[in-house]
């Protein structure tokens, strides 16, 4: 596990930002912290470094978004609320984790049954007393970081 401090969120998206320019397809990044943790602005970095340049908003009522314009295609998905994992099947889930582009999923605990074996897990978590701005990311499952 490989831990990460950032202090602006500007440094969160740029770590975002680095790992969406190493990814690879058939890669799965599963997202997870608590609401307003940052995953949003690290999937917005991720996305820029797939090359993707329209705007990322997190696809919590639609549950997934597509992005294509990038080197990859990415799949977006944010499960914060899905009632039960078979409502996964029901978006094609599969085809799109184990397809031709990078999967990112927030709130990726929630499915943790269905998740590939083989994914790069990231928990962002706050801790207000080193500031307002600071996280802590986790990563695992990923060997350069």
């Amino acid at each position: 596990m490989k831990t990460i401090e950032t202090y602006k969120a500007e440094e969160t998206w740029e770590l975002g930002r680095r790992l969406g320019m190493a990814a690879s397809a058939g890669q799965a990044y599963c997202l997870d912290g608590d609401l307003g943790a940052g995953k949003t602005v690290f999937t917005q970095g991720f996305a820029a470094g797939l090359g993707i340049e329209g705007p990322v908003s997190s696809p919590t009522f639609t549950i997934l978004q597509i992005y294509e314009e990038g080197r990859l295609p990415l799949y977006h998905f944010d499960v914060y609320r899905i009632g039960d994992v078979e409502e996964m099947d029901e978006i094609g889930y599969e085809e799109y984790v184990y397809g031709e582009g990078v999967s990112l999923i927030e709130w990726a605990c929630l499915i943790e049954e269905i998740l590939p074996e083989n994914r790069i897990q990231i928990r962002i978590t706050r801790d207000p007393e080193k500031g307002f701005d600071y996280r802590r990311i986790e990563i695992t499952g990923l060997e350069d970081v």
